[in-house]
């Protein structure tokens, strides 16, 4: 019998790393070992990014097939119903946490799934709020609505805001150029010119297809093999994929709490929104401005297109409702709590008429002396396996999940690729030690 020995490969960026299954010779063909197989639960923002990385970080000799388990489908969970608004800095005006970096690597992906997206014959492009688009380039303005607010915006010190989206702050007159007949009560508006807004459920219908198509590429070079599965089906219990997976990765956000192998053992806080979609009536001939920016207040409003937004989002916190489904009750109450404020910043909102509602269940990390981070790394001591690097946790994405996403997805995936959990910042894994 050969003696097996560990195998290395060149990932994407051409660094060796370790691939954790093992090879007889080295003479053997890549096509003749059996391939690494990973278990990615979860197809939102996270559960996606961590599939394209994989493929897009592993060695394109290794041979590796992904599946990806989800009940309802792609983006069917908090992460289709998020407002689609990214911009790296926190309600205090100040960078977040490895902000420049979340914020290049968002934009990296969202432009690669909009490649995709265009590039496929079988994406639909002609039916949409944004008229086809994935991502909606209209900045995102934020007016000073209390003394509090007002002395946060002006604190502002740009020159210390290393990150390629700038922050300018306007008067009343600029703001209401952008945005006519906004209130603006103490003169002063925050602006981000290029901050963006995107369409959730299509980026994420794109970035899937985007996976696909590095699966066909890398396939068919020869050199590797690719697979990519989607199974609209739930997981249980992790430990019923045993012995079937290299590593199982774990992108349920408020689910993940659900499973008997981590209920009541990660600190994560439950929080449902509901969104409202309201659209402009035909007998309506202003529209809102076609370049015109989202707006961030107590309630923002994410604009779609010249006659379409989506408002949010309320609050309920320890909530365990995952449903998308919003009850006439439920939609009510949140039109209640969320018009008056809307209303105080864009009193036009008033000719808007409601359509749909929908909700998601945010899975909300702790309060870290870093803002509030998303939780990653090994979970072989909670989940009870202590074998190898075989159970990963990528959670806790909140309200920023759209900013972190890419980032964070990249480094979960090199770090289940190298089976090394300190290619993970300490301050993301830091959360193990305080359970």
């Amino acid at each position: 019998m050969m003696a097996q020995s560990r195998c290395w490969g060149l990932n994407s960026r051409g660094i060796s790393t370790p691939s954790p299954f093992l090879c007889l010779s080295s003479s053997t063909s890549s096509f003749s070992r059996p391939p690494l197989r990973y278990a990615v639960l979860g197809a939102g923002f996270a559960g996606l990014s961590v599939a394209f990385h994989l493929l897009s970080e592993s060695a394109k000799e290794l041979n590796l097939c992904i599946d990806i388990y989800d009940e309802i489908g792609i983006g069917g969970g908090a992460s289709g119903v998020s407002g689609g608004l990214i911009h790296p800095y926190s309600p205090k005006a100040k960078l977040l946490w490895r902000g420049a970096e979340c914020w290049n690597e968002c934009l990296r992906l969202l432009s690669t799934a909009e490649t995709a997206a265009m590039c496929s014959d079988d994406f639909d492009l002609g039916v949409s709020d944004f008229h086809g688009l994935i991502v909606q380039k209209r900045g995102i303005l934020r007016p000073a609505v209390s003394m509090k607010n007002l002395l946060l915006l002006s604190d502002v010190i740009l020159s210390e805001l290393n990150v390629s989206t700038r922050i300018e702050t306007i008067d009343k007159e600029a703001a209401q150029n952008l945005v006519p007949d906004l209130c603006v009560p103490f003169n002063t508006a925050f602006h981000m010119p290029q901050a963006v807004n995107i369409h959730p459920q299509r980026y994420l219908q794109a970035l899937y297809v985007a996976c696909e198509n590095l699966v066909k590429e890398q396939s068919s070079s020869g050199i590797g093999e690719k697979e990519l599965h989607l199974h609209k089906k739930s997981v249980h219990k992790i430990l019923d994929l045993e012995g079937e997976y290299q590593a199982v990765i774990i992108c349920l956000g408020a689910k993940a709490d659900m499973l008997p192998e981590l209920a009541g053992r990660i600190p994560l806080r439950t929080c449902r929104g509901v969104v409202a979609h309201l659209k402009l009536p035909d007998d309506i001939r202003e529209e809102y401005p076609e370049l015109g920016p989202s707006i961030l207040s107590d309630a923002w409003l994410a604009i779609q297109g010249p006659r379409s937004l989506y408002m949010g989002s309320t609050w309920e916190w320890k909530s365990r409702n995952s449903s998308p489904n919003v009850s006439t009750s439920e939609a009510s109450k949140a039109l209640e709590e969320l018009l008056p404020k809307a209303y105080a910043i864009y009193p036009d909102l008033k000719n808007w008429t409601f359509t749909t509602a929908r909700a998601g269940l945010r899975a909300m990390p702790p309060l870290t002396p870093h803002g509030s981070l998303p939780l990653l790394g090994c979970v072989n001591d909670i989940v009870g396996e202590n074998n190898g690097c075989k159970y990963w946790l990528f959670g806790g994405l909140g309200a920023r999940g759209l900013l972190y996403h890419g980032w964070l997805g990249k480094l979960m995936a090199q770090a289940v690729l190298a089976c090394n959990e300190q290619l993970i910042p300490s301050e993301l894994t830091s959360w193990k030690k305080r359970i």
